[in-house]
């Protein structure tokens, strides 16, 4: 009776993977839609708005200083330790170099360098955009606020909006853009909402960002989101630009093959001769003079005798005479002897 073994979820996804790498015939590129135009555009506002309120010291300012003052890592000291791993998932070099190794296998099975190419350019935007504005405002941290109730704009610092908060949107967001599944396009959106929150809420807790940084952080990076498919088109003509590059090396190494090297002087060649049915090959020819073939030393000419029909030969230097006269000993056959009692 034939059976069949029902294949577990873990099963599918190593047949998934045994398959041999092709590129995907229709590569969803999301579009700048209308929705997406809105919500750029709330984004943006949100951005300016928190920005705006940070200048003029209002509310939002003193909201900071009270969560600073309230430390929170005092508060609750038995998650610390957790939390200070956690927040490496906003750091740019370990966060870049997980989501990179995945978009580079996607990109090989794919055949498609979109994947790396776009979080190349969410990267270079982030870096862009973020650095700008963390340079251009110079607000310090709580760690080093001087002035009670005072925006600490403007004073050199570097943490205005949250480069955590703004990483941790793009680096894993990035997941949920490449998505190629509107389902799977669902949950990564989730997940890297939840993991950018949790991120940002970390930094306060730990005390090396205001509130409002993290606000601006969660902006920024979503802004860089949003912008991307106008940056799609620069994406698909740096794709083929690369792919064109690579065809040429490969051709340019074909034609320019290194020719394979000259026997060197004196060495023997070997050259073979086509032979047919009819034809006969010539006789090889011997170097030197040709000598006459010796019979084996230890070989005696003539057909071989039994011992009872040679001759006796004296050797030479021996005192005995020749006997001319000595006959060759004959076989003699002993009569049998009758049985006694016979």
């Amino acid at each position: 009776m034939r059976t069949e073994r029902n294949l577990t979820r873990l099963d599918r996804v190593f047949a998934r993977l045994d398959r041999e790498p092709e590129r995907p015939a229709n590569i969803d590129v999301p579009k700048m839609s209308r929705h997406r135009v809105v919500l750029f555009g709330a984004t943006l506002a949100f951005y300016v708005a928190i920005v705006w309120a940070v200048a003029i010291t209002s509310w939002l300012v003193r909201f900071d200083w009270q969560v600073m003052f309230f430390r929170p890592y005092q508060q609750w000291p038995e998650i610390h330790a957790f939390l200070d791993y956690y927040v490496v998932l906003g750091q740019r070099g370990p966060t870049a170099v997980m989501v990179a190794a995945w978009l580079g296998w996607r990109s090989w099975r794919q055949h498609t360098l979109r994947p790396l190419l776009t979080l190349g350019a969410s990267l270079l935007l982030l870096n862009i955009t973020v650095g700008a504005a963390k340079l251009g405002m110079g607000r310090l941290g709580p760690h080093y606020a001087i002035t009670i109730g005072s925006n600490e704009m403007g004073l050199g610092g570097d943490i205005f909006p949250s480069g955590h908060t703004a990483n941790a949107v793009v680096t894993w967001g990035i997941l949920a853009y490449l998505a190629s599944t509107p389902r799977a396009r669902r949950w990564l959106s989730a997940l890297s909402a939840v993991t950018s929150l949790g991120v940002g809420l970390t930094t306060v807790y730990l005390g090396t960002h205001w509130l409002s940084d993290v606000l601006l952080g969660w902006a920024a990076g979503l802004l860089i989101l949003l912008a991307l498919p106008w940056v799609e088109p620069l994406i698909a003509r740096a794709e083929a630009g690369l792919f064109a590059l690579r065809d040429t090396w490969r051709s340019r190494r074909g034609r320019t093959a290194p020719a394979p090297a000259p026997s060197p002087v004196g060495a023997p060649v070997m050259v073979t001769q086509p032979t047919g049915a009819d034809e006969e090959m010539p006789a090889r020819e011997t170097v030197g003079t040709s000598r006459p073939p010796r019979a084996p030393v230890y070989l005696a000419p003539g057909p071989h005798l039994a011992r009872s029909e040679r001759t006796p030969v004296t050797p030479v230097g021996s005192r005995r005479p020749p006997h001319a006269d000595r006959v060759p000993r004959a076989t003699t056959t002993t009569p049998a002897r009758p049985l006694a009692g016979g």
